[in-house]
């Protein structure tokens, strides 16, 4: 009696040192929303209630329905979340190899074997009472058939917590690599919403450098007829002929962007590249309003900063794994079984066997390896705190980059709207003032170019601004939060 409590004392101990998780200091705002910012910056608001997170399908807020699609597929065909997913099924699975080890193992050899002993082998025979009893030697000889069916069973008590400490180790990297295929996820998604804006925004260059051409067309040939009837020189038509000719070029190249944005899609979406295909469509997207919610939810609300977390717990698992070793180990072995040499008396009472008996193991010296070992994983852990701060770190400025450029950007393009417009009545003025024969038509050309120029920058800035939107919303999470990883009971009974 007294053994059993011993042993169900001695199975609550678990060594190693309580995890908790290193604080953080996290600020109370984002330094970029500032109520002023948040009045003049397109697309931001403040959070209400219930509305302070991302949810779900954060690209819908968007309104696209082509951009809707194209994440659809990247959950159902993207090879890298695939991997991921794969990764995160072999995690689970060494938890339930872990468990394993919490209860008897039991294994069967059961045998049918003909033997025949060398006949130059000899056995001591003792002979019976009276004058002419002794011992003597006979050769054995003859076969005989041995059959047996053995049951061993074999189990090791956690007295220390070592398998439980396993289990825990192998629990948190599981939950870590859960976190890992949301962040992949994650990434994925974001890339897609860029890529896209990008094909989006070459689209809108295009329609630009289209309508452009065809402008330019037309001062070619109001050129071409101002020289038939002697008003203007043929420097003027050369001049238009060499614009035109730059400008079509400059169109053309386009194309080459826009393949290769289109072709990126296709393999974030599973796709080959030849076999995709995406309409084209100007951009004409206006940034969303986002939901910031409180720069202390960031901590959960990141895929990656969970994944650092999650390693930071197993690191401190694996030091009490470590320290195990300082303790001894007891075995528990049994056997039992049937054996006989003849098939009839087999399964018969007195041809049972049975054995039964505890081991113990302790290591006496093995020159600072123990302690070696404990030291490393304690640096380990150290380095794990040490990525997740960063990870933290980095989370924080990459959200503020984000603000920062969305919060520029909108004030860069309301002075770039008002460029085009000006530049727009400079080409008007220049013009109408090279038709009246005022002034050549190189100042019809440079006001032209300002033009286009200023349109080029105004679509870029629009471009930019949509993809800082979509990145703003990737450095936030995308919706995702701390509380949707598996738990490690779900790890060890949820079904793949």
């Amino acid at each position: 009696m007294c053994l059993a409590v011993t042993l169900c004392l001695l199975a609550a101990c678990v060594v190693g040192p309580k995890y908790h998780p290193p604080s953080i200091e996290t600020p109370a705002t984002y330094k970029e929303l500032s109520p002023g910012d948040l009045k003049n910056t397109e697309g931001w608001k403040v959070a209400q209630p219930k509305d302070d997170t991302l949810r779900g399908k954060w690209w819908e807020i968007f309104n696209d329905s082509q951009l809707n699609a194209l994440e659809e597929k990247v959950n159902v065909s993207n090879q890298n979340i695939a991997a991921a997913a794969a990764s995160f099924l072999a995690a689970r699975a060494l938890v339930k190899e872990a468990r394993s080890q919490l209860f008897p193992a039991v294994t069967t050899n059961p045998a049918i074997t003909v033997q025949r002993p060398s006949s130059t082998r000899s056995v001591s025979v003792t002979g019976g009472s009276g004058s002419g009893s002794g011992t003597g030697k006979v050769s054995a000889t003859g076969t005989f058939t041995d059959y047996t069916l053995p049951f061993d069973a074999t189990w090791q008590p956690d007295l220390f917590g070592r398998i439980r400490n396993t289990v825990r180790s192998a629990a948190y990297g599981a939950q870590a690599s859960a976190a890992d295929l949301e962040n992949t996820r994650l990434t994925v998604q974001a890339e897609v919403a860029a890529d896209y804006f990008q094909l989006r925004g070459q689209d809108a260059l295009k329609e630009l450098l289209d309508s452009t051409v065809i402008a330019f067309q037309r001062s070619l040939d109001l050129t071409k007829a101002l020289y038939d009837t002697g008003i203007d020189s043929e420097e003027a038509v050369t001049q238009a002929e060499t614009q035109l000719e730059a400008t079509q070029a400059q169109d053309a190249a386009l194309g080459i962007q826009r393949a290769q944005f289109e072709h990126a899609i296709a393999m974030l979406t599973g796709q080959p590249a030849s076999t995709f295909s995406i309409p084209i469509q100007p951009l004409n997207s206006n940034p969303p309003a986002i939901p910031f919610g409180v720069p202390s939810q960031l901590l959960e609300r990141r895929p990656d900063i969970a994944a650092a977390e999650r390693l930071m717990a197993q690191a401190n698992a694996q030091i009490g794994i470590a320290r195990a070793a300082y303790f001894p180990t007891v075995t528990l072995s049994a056997a039992a079984g049937l054996e006989s040499t003849s098939f009839a008396k087999w399964f018969t009472w007195p041809s049972r066997f049975f054995s039964i008996g505890p081991a113990a193991a302790e290591t006496l010296f093995d020159a600072g390896l123990r302690r070696a070992t404990v030291m490393q994983f304690r640096a380990q852990y150290d380095e794990t705190v040490a990525n997740y701060r960063q990870a933290v770190l980095t989370a924080f400025q990459q959200v503020e980059d984000n603000l920062a450029s969305l919060r520029v950007l909108s004030v860069e393009i309301q002075h770039q709207d008002a460029a085009v417009k000006s530049a727009e009545r400079n080409l008007g003025l220049a013009t109408d003032r090279y038709k009246l024969g005022i002034d050549p038509y190189l100042n019809v050309i440079t006001a032209q170019t300002a033009l286009l120029s200023n349109q080029e920058t105004a679509v870029t800035l629009r471009i930019q601004q949509m993809t800082a939107s979509g990145g703003l919303i990737e450095a936030l999470g995308g919706g995702w939060d701390a509380s949707q990883l598996p738990s490690p009971t779900q790890l060890v009974t949820k079904a793949p």
